[in-house]
């Protein structure tokens, strides 16, 4: 196995080698005690698989109604802004 084989079946396997196949696992396992690019691509996948299984982010409680309000009030000042005070592109 190389390293393109070894990315194709993290990619189609998963990064959890165990559940591979037995011919797979053993020719992985070989790879990845000589390869470090193989060891970089699994430390990724791991990365990557734990970066989507974890929860959510999520905003503040009221985060829109404040980005709300706060456009509100800006288009307010822009209203009553003289022209000279409005800063004219060009």
């Amino acid at each position: 196995m190389d390293v393109r084989e070894f990315e194709d079946l993290i990619d189609r396997l998963g990064e959890d080698i165990s559940q591979w196949p037995d011919v797979q696992r053993r020719a992985a396992a070989d790879l990845l005690a000589a390869s470090p690019d193989a060891a970089r691509l699994l430390s990724e996948a791991r990365l990557i698989r734990q970066a989507l299984s974890s929860a959510p982010v999520r905003a503040p409680s009221g985060l829109a109604d404040r980005i709300v309000a706060a456009a509100g009030r800006l288009a307010a000042e822009e209203a009553t802004a003289s022209p000279a005070d409005v800063h004219q592109p060009g």
